[in-house]
């Protein structure tokens, strides 16, 4: 299955408009984790997004503490396509499987990633969080250093601010800024798009279905029987009175998709993908039934009408 690209930044990836987001597939018995989860599903998912089309995987050393890097490479052996991998370093833990940030310890990471993902080389190397604010500087010139040395083909920064991103061109060029946006979290419209767009940073997006809110597969009871490992527990938008809301919105992109036989997932991704200054989004998928679902998100586009009406949607129900 042949799909639409665009290219990532100053980067040559040309990447389809959705990735697959190996968060979830690290497991559970850590702290951001989404409970437990078989291996053996995860590289189905991975396989199965493969061969539907999708060309570059995303995770990061922090899910389940190198578990997901794990399970990315072990998939990626067994698959006769090859993606582009992406992953990310700053969140570092130790024995006792506590994290801490870091940026002074990006080469070790990348020397682990790197093994537990079984490449050569690491398409997208990015920092995952910009913590602590006065180590940027010198993470930011090791990632460079990596580059130089072939480790990593394009470097890329994940949560960071317009100042944050400021401070580190002045080092070396950014590919691309990984923020979380949806319907839910619109922040990074005022500042953050509009610089990336006028610098020439690609956007790659996570979260665009909120975490599972905006699938049309979630409810009340469903939130409130997540399991204790699962990091959804705790988030605001899952918890009153936003999950109502959330749940609301959920209900009429369903509406909206039921005209074009798509999931509300599925309109939730088309809508972050229909700003100019977004690449591609990230999507996970614990199952390959779960990939199956939200796979069309990469060529359903939705109309400027319905662009409005989701505008208006969103103005009305604040």
């Amino acid at each position: 299955m042949t799909m639409e690209t665009k290219v990532l930044g100053n980067s040559d990836l040309a990447l389809t408009r959705i990735g697959f987001g190996a968060w979830a597939i690290g497991g559970g018995d850590w702290q951001f984790a989404w409970g437990p989860q078989d291996d053996n599903e995860s590289v189905a998912a991975i396989h199965r997004a493969l061969e539907l089309g999708v060309n570059w995987v995303d995770t990061a050393a922090v899910y389940g503490l190198g578990h997901s890097e794990e399970v990315v490479g072990k998939a990626l052996k067994g698959s006769a396509h090859k993606p582009y991998v992406f992953t990310k370093c700053s969140m570092v833990w130790d024995e006792s499987r506590e994290i801490k940030r870091s940026l002074k310890q990006i080469r070790r990471e990348a020397e682990e990633s790197l093994q537990r993902l079984q490449v050569e080389s690491i398409d997208l190397y990015q920092i995952h969080w910009p913590n602590p604010d006065e180590e940027i500087e010198e993470g930011w010139a090791t990632m460079a250093d990596l580059v130089r040395e072939g480790k990593v083909r394009w470097i890329g920064v994940s949560n960071f601010s317009v100042a944050q991103m400021e401070r580190a061109m002045k080092i070396a060029p950014i590919t691309s800024l990984q923020p979380p946006y949806s319907m839910i979290n619109r922040s990074i419209e005022a500042e953050i798009l509009p610089f990336c767009e006028k610098h020439g940073i690609g956007v790659i997006n996570y979260s665009p279905m909120q975490s599972g809110l905006l699938t049309g597969s979630m409810t009340k009871a469903r939130a409130a029987a997540f399991p204790k490992d699962d990091f959804r527990r705790n988030a605001k938008a899952f918890q009153e009175p936003q999950l109502e809301r959330n749940l609301k919105l959920a209900e009429f992109l369903g509406e909206l998709g039921a005209r074009h036989n798509v999931s509300a997932g599925v309109v939730a991704i088309a809508w972050t993908l229909s700003k100019s200054g977004i690449t591609a989004a990230i999507v996970g998928g614990r199952s390959a039934k779960q990939v199956d679902g939200v796979v069309p998100a990469a060529g359903f586009r939705l109309t400027e009408d319905e662009v409005t009406e989701i505008n208006s949607y969103l103005i009305s129900h604040p």
